[in-house]
């Protein structure tokens, strides 16, 4: 994806983008009532009194800031919620919900309507005829505001909530994965041995690399008769000592800053090209679960379920690989498995050993996944056996042991 596009996306999901859109809408609505008045070919016969129609907008105003009110503070309580009980990963996806601010939007929208349509009737700027027109508006955004209103109640009932934190999460890893086993290398070849003599680049920023623009650096490769080997992947933490990438040919500045420029670092993490930030979320809301202190253990199996659907999307016949237009001079690597191991189960086996439903699902994930992912069993099969040697250091109830050591023979000694 191109990186303007990507911003873009980014700003469309902002909450502020909808509630300026709408409340846009809602000023433009009000105005529009006094403007086409003049230019109607007929005029209404049925009469509407300026006092009448005051009297709903003020009512429709006062009701909708406290409405609004309310929402952003439901909203607000429920990121809360989802950092404390969650992670705190999971409030960008949150911030981000279409139903949520699609009705702090709407409500907004419709204050702000209220608010122009009441300075327009005391201006007089309503005629008889305007006064129709903004009433018939104002019916329609009733309407409009109390189907938002019931779908609002529905969706708040559920936000924020800890199945609803991990289904978004779960949602964002899938995406993320499907896109990565879609385009592997983005728009680029496979990663190879830096030839010596490469120009090595670095940012001047520090933070995460949260987005790469591939094609821009293959069209500036191609451009330039270089080649290009990306040193650092979505996710990596990037400072002035740490090399961006690598370039085989002549770089002059300009060149230089291009290149750059294709790489968005920012503080914080995105899902979007970060497949390991959603094994990440995932393993620590399971982590937070399996603590000592919240001893949660079914939230842990939910986490090993939704965590076994995110690694099913990297089956073969699970997502087909896209055939890119054209292979760009662009080197980038992979992320190994070992790696999305270690950050989708790392945490779960350091806290859910102890717990032997858990380990009996996470034994029982493991093999699932290994049975999906042929390329793969080899780094499964060594964490599967890390976990074995766990729970027979920390498991002290016979009983447990032994039940767990029945499962682990029948699936991996037998199986």
């Amino acid at each position: 994806m191109k990186q303007w596009s990507w911003i873009l996306r980014r700003v469309v999901q902002q909450i502020w983008f909808r509630a300026a859109l709408i409340s846009a809408g809602g000023v433009a609505l009000a105005i529009l009532a006094a403007i086409v008045t003049p230019y109607l070919p007929y005029s209404f016969s049925v009469e509407i009194g300026q006092t009448s129609v005051g009297t709903i907008l003020e009512i429709m105003a006062s009701s909708m800031l406290a409405v609004t009110t309310f929402s952003l503070t439901a909203m607000v309580s429920a990121y809360s919620s989802a950092t404390q009980l969650a992670t705190p990963r999971a409030t960008q996806l949150m911030v981000s919900d279409p139903t949520s601010q699609n009705a702090l939007s709407t409500f907004l929208g419709a204050f702000v309507f209220s608010m122009i349509g009441i300075v327009g009737l005391n201006t007089g700027a309503y005629g008889n005829s305007g006064r129709i027109i903004l009433f018939a508006a104002t019916v329609l955004i009733i309407l409009l505001v109390v189907g938002t209103l019931l779908r609002w109640i529905g969706h708040i009932t559920a936000f924020g909530r800890m199945a609803d934190v991990i289904d978004r999460v779960e949602d964002a890893a899938t995406r993320a994965m499907a896109g990565f086993a879609a385009r592997p290398h983005l728009c680029g070849r496979p990663a190879t041995p830096v030839p010596a003599g490469a120009t090595a680049i670095v940012a001047t920023e520090t933070g995460y690399i949260t987005h790469i623009d591939a094609e821009t650096l293959g069209r500036l490769a191609e451009d330039h008769g270089v080649s290009v080997h990306v040193a650092a992947l979505p996710g990596a933490m990037m400072h002035p000592a740490r090399p961006l990438l690598h370039v085989v040919g002549a770089v002059d500045d300009a060149l230089r800053t291009a290149l750059v420029r294709a790489f968005t670092i920012e503080r914080h993490r995105r899902f979007d090209q970060d497949p390991r930030l959603g094994l990440i979320a995932l393993a620590e809301i399971g982590s937070r679960a399996l603590a000592p202190a919240t001893n949660d253990p079914g939230t842990g199996i939910e986490v090993l379920n939704a965590l076994l659907r995110v690694f099913l999307t990297l089956r073969p016949d699970a997502t087909p690989r896209e055939e890119a237009a054209r292979t760009y001079p662009v080197h980038i690597g992979l992320p190994s498995m070992d790696d999305m191991l270690t950050d989708a189960f790392g945490p779960i086996v350091r806290e859910g050993v102890v717990e032997i439903e858990v380990s009996l699902r996470l034994t029982n994930t493991l093999r699932a996944i290994h049975a999906a992912l042929p390329d793969a069993r080899d780094a499964i099969t060594v964490w599967a056996e890390r976990h074995a040697r766990r729970v027979a250091e920390t498991v002290e109830d016979a009983a447990d042991r032994a039940a767990f050591d029945a499962t682990y023979d029948r699936l991996w000694r037998q199986g």
